[in-house]
C-alpha cells in the first residue's frame, strides 16, 4: 500500500513538472538577448530593449512565454497594430521611427520567441 502511495505522489510530481512554466531569465540574461540579424539587433537596442528587459516597465519581457503566449494568441496582426498605433503603455511606433512593417514583425517575433513560419 505504501509503495502505491509513493508511486502516485512521484507520478504527480513528474506531471506537475511537465506543465511548469519555464523559468524567467535573469536581468543579465535579458540584457544579453538580441536578434541575430544586425539591423534588427540595432532597432531592438534603440527601441525595444529599454522596456522589454525591465519588469518594472510593465511591458512583456523578451522571451517570457507566460507574458507573450496570451498576446500571441491574438495574432501577429493585432500585435503589429499595437506596436504601430500604440496600446496601453506602449507608445505609438514603439519609439522606432525607422521601423518598417517587416521590422516590427521580426522584432515582435524575436521578443515573443516565435520563429517565422517557413
Amino acid at each position: 500500500m505504501l509503495h502505491r502511495v509513493i508511486f502516485s505522489l512521484a507520478a504527480l510530481v513528474l506531471l506537475a513538472a511537465c506543465n511548469a512554466p519555464s523559468p524567467r531569465l535573469s536581468p543579465a540574461q535579458l540584457a544579453a538577448l538580441k536578434p541575430a540579424d544586425s539591423r534588427e539587433a540595432q532597432l531592438y537596442a534603440q527601441s525595444c530593449k529599454a522596456c522589454h528587459t525591465r519588469s518594472e516597465s510593465g511591458a512583456p519581457l523578451v522571451h517570457d512565454h507566460a507574458a507573450w503566449d496570451p498576446r500571441w494568441d491574438k495574432g501577429l496582426s493585432t500585435l503589429l497594430g499595437h506596436a504601430v498605433l500604440g496600446f496601453q503603455a506602449m507608445p505609438a511606433g514603439g519609439q522606432c521611427a525607422s521601423c518598417t512593417r517587416k521590422d516590427y514583425e521580426a522584432l515582435i517575433r524575436f521578443m515573443a520567441d516565435r520563429e517565422e513560419a517557413k
